[in-house]
């Protein structure tokens, strides 16, 4: 079995893209979140969300005219942006005229373009079928975040998107890291991505789980584990990391950000409290036991958890998890955050920009703080001291990272990060 790094990091996220801005805007509890005149329009009760600020002259850093002629797909955009970065940032060279059978791409995506499909629709009902243009279907079907990447970097290795729900970015770094780890691929590039506004939102806001309490003061918005917390924020990007079997990063000579040292993917069953969208505990517990098993580590050894945590009332039930699985509470429990208090819940996209965010604290030895989280909701003081949920950076040798990520269709996703040792 092949020991599998992380040699690149890129990410496209409401509160900064590119890694030098969104790992400021960590240190500093820098929000992404904004408020949308057309969600006020629109009659949504929750009127603010994050999203990243793409102008044309980012996106022609990354795609030519050609490509964006007719283009109108965020999910592919924050998704090669994220990918395409990661790929630099590793240094691995990309786009020749070879195929690059070493390298392969897992870009996991919640769905299509929900803009494109609806244009595409409007069309054809209005008899203009022949209107659509050749990129339509590319920019509709789920795999075209993997297929714009697989045709911009010449990847011939697997080339895939995978789907589900929240947990997906989690899901595809796990998945990289066994093709790796089995042999099957040198190289891999993981990641998700998720695209915002009204058409994504609109669903959640019809079921309610979205705050609608901080319209008028989209920065302060109560974030994860408070107990004003009324429910998450909407939100959106991408998040991709570059793994790599350690042989290979030796031999390049690349930076190594981390090892990735176990993890696992499992489902509740929609049973045992379990349901489309609520958690069943077992399995959560389940899932983060079978990660540490797999990693061969102490639940003691964890440094810092990196929850999934979105600001709603499945919170103090998620600490509680993470108390059972790893057999922790108290003072002896880990440092632990969430990212979601400054970019929202970023839904497919959230687990690989959190696994960024994992990376970059591990790298720069630091713990963000979690923004607008005041006063904690009481029923997780019971269990945890408030000491370990910063509300100011902290600075923090972290040797091992453990992040988890939990998604509609009662899925769950966790894995293990280790400080790169020779």
């Amino acid at each position: 079995m092949k020991r599998v790094v992380i040699t690149g990091l890129g990410v496209c996220a409401p509160n900064g893209i590119g890694v030098p801005e969104f790992t400021e805007a960590l240190k500093n509890g820098k929000s992404g979140i904004s408020h949308f005149k057309d969600l006020e329009d629109l009659k949504f009760s929750c009127q603010i969300g994050g999203m990243p600020s793409l102008s044309e002259e980012k996106l022609r850093d990354y795609f030519t005219e050609l490509q964006l002629r007719n283009f109108k797909s965020n999910v592919i955009a924050f998704g090669v942006i994220a990918g395409m970065d990661a790929l630099k940032d590793a240094g691995i060279l990309v786009g020749g005229d070879k195929a690059l059978y070493d390298l392969g791409i897992i870009m996991g995506s919640g769905g299509t373009s929900a803009t494109k499909f609806r244009e595409s629709l409007y069309k054809i009902d209005e008899k203009k079928v022949k209107r659509l243009g050749s990129t339509a279907v590319i920019q509709i079907m789920a795999s075209g975040v993997s297929a714009y990447l697989g045709g911009m970097t010449g990847a011939a290795n697997m080339v895939t998107t995978n789907s589900s729900a929240c947990a997906t970015g989690t899901e595809s770094v796990i998945l990289g890291y066994e093709r790796i780890k089995a042999g099957k691929a040198t190289q891999m590039l993981c990641g998700s991505t998720g695209e915002g506004g009204p058409y994504i939102w609109g669903g959640f806001d019809a079921m309610r789980v979205m705050s609608y309490k901080h319209n008028d003061k989209p920065g302060a918005a109560a974030g994860p584990m408070s107990d004003n917390a009324s429910g998450f924020i909407p939100g959106s990007g991408a998040g991709a990391v570059v793994l790599e079997s350690l042989e290979s990063a030796i031999a390049r000579g690349a930076k190594i950000y981390g090892e990735i040292v176990g993890g696992a993917i499992n489902s509740g069953g929609q049973r045992n409290g379990g349901s489309m969208t609520a958690p069943n505990s077992e399995a959560v517990q389940r899932c983060v036991k079978d990660a540490v098993k797999e990693a061969n580590i102490d639940p003691n050894e964890i440094d810092y958890i990196n929850g999934h945590l979105t600001a709603t009332v499945k919170d103090p039930v998620e600490i509680e998890n993470w108390c059972k699985a790893l057999n922790r509470n108290g003072n002896d429990f880990p440092y632990i955050n969430s990212l979601k208090g400054m970019t929202g819940h970023c839904l497919a996209a959230s687990g690989s920009i959190e696994i960024v965010s994992t990376i970059l604290q591990m790298d720069n030895n630091f713990i963000f703080p979690n923004i607008n989280c005041d006063t904690i909701h009481p029923e997780i003081t019971k269990l945890i001291p408030e000491e370990k949920i910063p509300r100011t950076m902290v600075k923090s040798n972290i040797n091992t990272a453990i992040k988890a990520s939990f998604g509609f269709g009662d899925v769950n996703a966790c894995i293990v990060f280790k400080k790169y040792k020779q």
